[in-house]
């Protein structure tokens, strides 16, 4: 609630080239109260004045020699926050006033200056204008309580993925350092292709959980040394489901993209790919950028059944395939964006190797 202290201490400005009338305003305003006036003679100073003072209510002249009252109104709108101009006119013609109401004017006195008038309309003004101010402060104290309130929900969902993603790193020791790299070709690919922020930060927390399923294959197929059997196989392509279904129901924009991640990442663009066969653009943008990125990571690491390769021969075979894997595995745009940034993938294996 503004009090009338508050409103007694309101900034303002008179601006007027007769000094007559500046001084009959002061001491009008001075004997109702008003104790944080000024005043200029000189209209061209009002821009700089109110950008140094910030006044809740300037007292503007329409009709003055070197610049009028319209004219330092628009100045005034090219750096008025939200356009919003705190003026008050003063006139003595009749036909100004709905012109200065159109510029941008709040209210106007009306010369010759008439005691009661002049009062009214300033505490009517200021009253208002504090009012606006006080909204705006509370509107900015709940947009912060706001930022504050997503930002602990996003640590807390932040949290929740860093946790999940050790307990996949405990099954497998070979997980640590290869979910750290897929955090960072996944973004740095999104990037190059153009997606905007959200999506580049969404896939960087959300493809570390793209094997979350893991967690529910038994160690005697997750961890075996040797080449697996046909039913071992079918157990092993049930962790896209089990990821699926361990990360959705979930609120979270990261989670979400985790489970759609974890489901779709071994599919392939030619529909061979599994648990559901699915093809080209029906397999979700993320998943297809978590595709190559995976692929790329497995050939440049070392497995019980594999040993590692180095980046040239990595590309030659997602680029020109091996019998294994087949550039037709791949969305065609993501792989000519791979081709021509593969130097990034190489960059950040060296980088996060270890």
């Amino acid at each position: 609630m503004i009090q009338s202290s508050d409103i007694l201490h309101g900034k303002i400005l008179i601006v007027d080239d007769q000094k007559p009338n500046i001084l009959l305003l002061e001491r009008m305003l001075k004997g109702a109260g008003y104790d944080c006036l000024s005043s200029t003679l000189d209209p061209t100073e009002v821009c700089a004045l109110h950008a140094r003072e910030s006044f809740d209510l300037i007292l503007l002249d329409l009709q003055m020699p070197r610049m009028s009252g319209f004219e330092v109104m628009e100045e005034l709108k090219g750096s008025a926050p939200g356009g919003y101009l705190p003026v008050l006119v003063i006139t003595a013609q009749p036909d100004h006033k709905l012109r200065a109401f159109q510029a941008g004017a709040r209210d106007f006195v009306s010369k010759p200056f008439e005691l009661p008038e002049v009062l009214a309309r300033v505490h009517n003004f200021l009253e208002l204008r504090l009012l606006h101010k006080a909204l705006g402060r509370q509107n900015e104290i709940l947009e912060q309580r706001v930022q504050e309130r997503t930002q602990d929900l996003q640590q807390s969902y932040l949290e929740t993925i860093f946790s999940m993603t050790r307990a996949a790193e405990h099954k497998d020791e070979d997980t640590g350092a290869h979910v750290q790299r897929i955090s960072y070709y996944s973004r740095e690919f999104a990037e190059v292709l153009g997606q905007d922020a959200i999506f580049v930060d969404l896939i960087f927390f959300a493809s570390p959980m793209h094997d979350i399923g893991k967690i529910g294959i038994p160690d005697h197929v997750l961890l075996k040394q040797g080449s697996l059997t046909a039913d071992e196989w079918d157990i092993m392509k049930q962790h896209p489901k089990m990821g699926s279904i361990i990360l959705g129901n979930s609120d979270s924009p990261y989670l979400k993209m985790g489970a759609e991640i974890a489901l779709n990442h071994h599919e392939r663009w030619d529909g061979g790919g599994y648990p559901s066969g699915k093809k080209a653009g029906a397999i979700p943008l993320a998943a297809r950028i978590m595709n190559l990125c995976d692929v790329y990571d497995a050939l440049r690491s070392k497995r019980p059944y594999k040993p590692a390769l180095d980046h040239g021969t990595a590309m030659g075979i997602i680029t020109q395939g091996d019998g294994r894997t087949q550039p037709e595995h791949f969305d065609p745009a993501l792989l000519d964006t791979f081709q021509s940034h593969h130097e990034l993938f190489g960059g950040i294996f060296s980088a996060h190797g270890g």
